[in-house]
């Protein structure tokens, strides 16, 4: 395998990966960012991740390229029906389409957990007779986009309800062979609230997380039990809050997700080789501390032209790109000896490259309001 195609709604972080790996990424994604540019070795920008939007993108690459393997990462929720075409079309490395379907029919995911006696926040699947005390959920959600406190108003029948957990969230990066499981890492996760309707968006996530041997043995001895029934393949994340000693079960990413850019390690290969059978090796656990973070417009802006981005951040906007308050403006990554230092280094980051932009707001880059 020389050439493989990446399909996301951003494709910089695969894109990252393969080329480390020593392959050459063809990349389908929304966003055409500078960096997945520099990264691929073509590419096409697509309006969404819907079939009727990708197949001429896929066609051009099967032409162009015979690329015969495809590695999909985020974006798919709101299109699973994609993947089924994606896997007539070429070799599909990651999870089958069946199988990521299945983490997205929530009354079946919840059922299961509930069969496998593995904990969860309470959830519904109609509205609560009283609103307190309940989030709001999207059945195809990512990133947290979609999840707000539940006020009672009516809504409609593609969303479910959660009981509100208190505590702390973490992840669990882990490849799996559909059989076996190999836990890469524990990481601690944090969101922000964007607004009153987008009030756990994703926002950061560090390899550090403060879980003793036997939690991170149950978290273990939980997703033995879950790959298998769930047929899960390559790279996954777990994500799960713990509080008073008690972890709950949030959901399954069934595809590589943003924590795996905090190891310094050849995942994309091990993706790679889960999902074609070979037997899984284990990883040793990561000595350095790396923070990654999402940096989102504060308020709407236009990317200047000639801006020049600090060489730590990543998923770069285009100049002349319109970024609209709340949505993502870039990436940054830190690392350092220490957990506390990293989140430190992120906010100072991030501090810095609002400095920079809004330095340049002589020429009205900011929109008024």
């Amino acid at each position: 395998m020389e050439t493989i195609l990446i399909v996301a709604g951003s494709g910089r972080m695969l894109a990252q990966a393969a080329k480390h790996a020593g392959l050459k990424p063809l990349i389908i994604d929304l966003f055409a960012d500078l960096d997945m540019q520099d990264y691929a070795e073509d590419f096409r920008q697509v309006a969404s991740l819907a079939e009727p939007d990708l197949a001429p993108a896929v066609d051009y690459f099967i032409e162009r390229y015979a690329v015969a393997h495809v590695v999909y990462g985020s974006g798919f929720e709101c299109y699973p029906e994609s993947l089924h075409y994606l896997k007539r079309r070429l070799i599909v490395l990651g999870n089958d389409p069946d199988a990521f379907a299945r983490q997205l029919d929530k009354p079946a995911f919840f059922s299961t957990l509930d069969a496998l006696n593995i904990p969860h926040p309470d959830v519904i699947f109609s509205a609560p007779g009283c609103a307190d005390g309940w989030l709001i959920k999207p059945m195809q959600g990512q990133g947290g986009v979609g999840i707000r406190r539940y006020d009672g108003c009516a809504i409609d029948n593609s969303v479910y309800w959660q009981r509100f957990q208190a505590g702390t969230t973490y992840s669990a990066l882990f490849l799996a062979d559909g059989q076996q499981v190999q836990i890469i890492g524990f990481n601690r996760q944090w969101s922000v609230a964007l607004s009153e309707t987008q009030a756990f968006v994703f926002s950061g996530v560090i390899n550090n997380a403060e879980l003793s041997d036997t939690q991170q043995a149950l978290i273990r001895d939980w997703l033995k039990r879950m790959v298998p029934v769930f047929e899960l393949k390559g790279l996954n994340s777990l994500d799960f809050i713990h509080e008073d000693d008690c972890s709950y079960v949030l959901e399954i990413n069934p595809r590589p997700s943003a924590s795996m850019q905090l190891y310094d390690r050849d995942l994309l290969g091990g993706h790679i080789q889960a999902c074609i059978g070979t037997t899984l090796v284990a990883w040793l656990p990561s000595s350095q501390q790396t923070g990654y973070q999402v940096v989102y417009a504060e308020r709407d802006l236009i990317i200047p032209d000639h801006f020049e981005w600090p060489p730590w951040c990543m998923d770069l906007p285009k100049s002349g790109n319109m970024c609209r308050a709340g949505q993502p403006l870039c990436s940054i990554i830190a690392h350092q000896k220490n957990a506390q230092s990293v989140v430190e280094q992120l906010l100072t980051k991030q501090q810095l490259i609002i400095n920079k932009l809004e330095g340049s707001d002589r020429h009205g880059i900011y929109s008024q309001r």
